[in-house]
């Protein structure tokens, strides 16, 4: 090779496999099987021959080079947030090569000295490496290491619980929405490793309500067909100090037809849209004075065709207890729903608001007529469907009460977000 050719590789790529001279497979066949004899326990490199010794005839030279691996043959534990580095002493490293089990190369670069090399890409934790190593002293006699290490398994851990669920069908306006096991700190790290894509192509962005809840949205609602894919790359991301995560994984989900619906509770009536056109109207009860409907869009996040209702568990003493509520449909955590009401008047409906802040639909005990509103409106919706509330004479619910991210103007929701 001229001094021109061995120039123009020294000044190539760096990468996983890397060699000074162009040869990664000529240095790393024979020398790393060479090497259970020659590498060391610490991570320094044996010493290569080079050749018959200077007068001809003589035994061949043993290379200066001292080849020096972090972390050492052997280590178990080892970090696996700081690199792996690979030195030379009295010569410089023509070749490195670290590998994961499954063979997968890690990137690495050289020093401009060309000696020593460090890596680019973040360790797996809980995962054995093994290095191999090539250098040359100044009369290039080369010498060869190899070593293998294991990195530690973290102490501590987060999870992400998320909404919608893999393989699900849901409407226009569902986000979304994750929950993390532990509060986040560096939420920026977190949310670079999450990432929501749709098919159509639309800008999804992350907005973040406390430490805890990340959601995803777009400007507007999605497109029905569009297919949604959450991609969590959460394993080894640092989410606070000494806490790391431990899924990689995707979930994807499909937006079927269009629907929303607008309550009016000036007019009692129900008006449900789907792909465009009015597909029904149906009379209401909503809130009364004392405990008037939340305004704003909420999204359906859970279905029951029977549950039970106590007004302990939100707050309201011992005003009702229902243990067979039938078509009940979730719209915030704090406990609004629509759903269906049998104890109340034919007459009421469309005409009177004396909820306890739900929106409540003809229906009959025991859920067991499909012909009633609160079945039929039951049977047409999907979680993901957006119900807006006007004229209820309450202000506009939280948009971290359930799924109600619509509520927040495209401005305030990307102000929301880490990156």
């Amino acid at each position: 090779m001229t001094p021109q050719q061995e120039r123009a590789v020294v000044d190539g790529p760096s990468g996983g496999s890397w060699s000074r001279r162009g040869m990664l497979t000529g240095l790393l066949g024979a020398p790393v099987l060479l090497l259970a004899a020659c590498g060391g326990a610490d991570g320094r490199g044996g010493q290569g021959k080079g050749g018959p010794a200077a007068g001809g005839g003589g035994a061949p030279r043993s290379s200066a080079a001292v080849i020096t691996v972090t972390p050492a043959d052997g280590t178990t534990g080892a970090a696996f947030t700081a690199p792996v580095t690979v030195s030379v002493a009295a010569g410089t490293l023509d070749s490195v090569r670290v590998t994961d089990p499954t063979g997968r190369e890690i990137p690495g670069r050289l020093a401009p000295d060309g000696a020593s090399w460090t890596t680019t890409a973040p360790l797996a934790s809980a995962t054995r490496y093994t290095v191999a190593a090539v250098a040359a002293d100044k009369d290039r006699i080369t010498a060869d290491a190899s070593s293998a290490f294991t990195t530690a398994t973290p102490a501590k851990t987060f999870t992400a619980t998320f909404t919608p669920e893999d393989g699900s069908t849901v409407g226009v306006g569902m986000p979304v929405s994750i929950t993390f096991s532990t509060p986040v700190t560096d939420r920026r790290a977190v949310q670079q490793a999450i990432t929501v894509v749709a098919e159509p192509g639309v800008e999804v962005v992350g907005h973040w309500y406390s430490s805890t809840r990340l959601d995803f949205r777009p400007a507007q609602y999605w497109a029905k067909g569009t297919r949604v894919t959450l991609r969590l790359r959460l394993k080894d991301v640092q989410g606070a100090p000494g806490v790391f995560g431990t899924q990689s994984k995707d979930v994807a989900f499909t937006i079927g037809r269009s629907q929303t619906s607008l309550a009016d509770l000036s007019a009692g009536t129900l008006t449900v849209t789907t792909d465009g056109r009015v597909s029904a109207v149906y009379p209401v009860i909503g809130g009364g004075p004392d405990h008037r409907t939340w305004g704003g869009r909420m999204v359906i996040s859970e279905q029951f065709t029977q549950t039970r209702m106590n007004s302990a568990t939100v707050n309201l003493g011992d005003e009702y207890d229902i243990p067979d509520v039938p078509h009940a449909q979730r719209l915030t955590a704090s406990g609004t729903f629509v759903h269906g009401n049998y104890w109340s008047p034919r007459t009421a409906f469309g005409h009177a608001n004396l909820s306890h802040g739900c929106i409540a639909l003809r229906d009959v005990q025991g859920a067991g007529d499909p012909t009633t509103d609160a079945a039929r409106f039951y049977a047409s919706s999907l979680p993901g469907d957006v119900v807006e509330v006007v004229n209820s004479g309450d202000r506009t619910v939280d948009a971290a009460n359930g799924l109600g991210d619509w509520n927040l103007t495209w401005a305030d929701w990307t102000a929301g977000s880490a990156i």
